[in-house]
């Protein structure tokens, strides 16, 4: 099990980007939450089988239709398993 942290770069928000990772978590049955920062990024914490993190990291990079992904940051963290879901956070 594997916990990371990403904050994504680009446009990233007004673009419907935070449904669009909620999805993917929701289908690589990943748990943690996504939110928008002040400075137009967007902040996102997933946890789960290494390669659903793995699969996910890649959509990320990809980005949604709407969206223009510039630069995802990732900080691996010890997997805590708190989260019961993923959701979009404010």
């Amino acid at each position: 099990m594997l916990r990371v942290h990403y904050f994504i770069s680009g446009m990233v928000q007004g673009v419907s980007f935070r449904y669009f990772v909620t999805k993917i978590a929701e289908d690589l049955d990943l748990t943690g939450w996504v939110r928008n920062l002040p400075d137009g990024r967007v902040e996102c914490v997933a946890e789960g089988q290494e390669n659903n993190v793995e699969k996910f990291l890649r959509m990320l990079n990809k980005g949604s239709v709407l969206s223009r992904v510039d630069k995802v940051k990732v900080e691996k963290e010890e997997y805590i398993g708190n989260f019961s879901d993923f959701k979009i956070i404010h």
